[in-house]
């Protein structure tokens, strides 16, 4: 998979698994888990990015006795998840172009 697709599918998913809820890292790791494998590493970055492009924003709560991360979406997180909504049927509309012959070899 093109790593620019990969890197934009992977931005929305951690978005949308804390569009609803507050969330930290580890829930979203294990949020994303039954859809996509993700490390903790490739978590963190993603993080930051979206952080940087103001997509999310961080807080920082005492739970356990340790300290702990939280994200929370922003209206341009929210807005880059209804962007990729719209994109997503285009790349369906690609997809269904590049596929129909191969539906016609069945």
């Amino acid at each position: 998979m093109d790593i620019q697709l990969k890197r934009g599918l992977l931005d929305v998913c951690v978005l949308a698994a804390i569009k609803d809820k507050d969330s930290y890292g580890y829930k979203i790791i294990k949020d994303l888990k039954p859809y996509i494998e993700l490390s903790e590493s490739t978590l963190y970055t993603i993080l930051k990015r979206l952080e940087s492009g103001k997509m999310l924003t961080v807080r920082t709560a005492e739970h356990g006795g340790r300290l702990r991360k939280y994200y929370r979406i922003t209206n341009e997180g929210l807005g880059r998840i209804d962007d990729f909504k719209t994109e997503w049927k285009e790349i369906i509309s690609i997809y269904q172009f590049v596929t129909k012959e191969d539906d016609k070899d069945e």
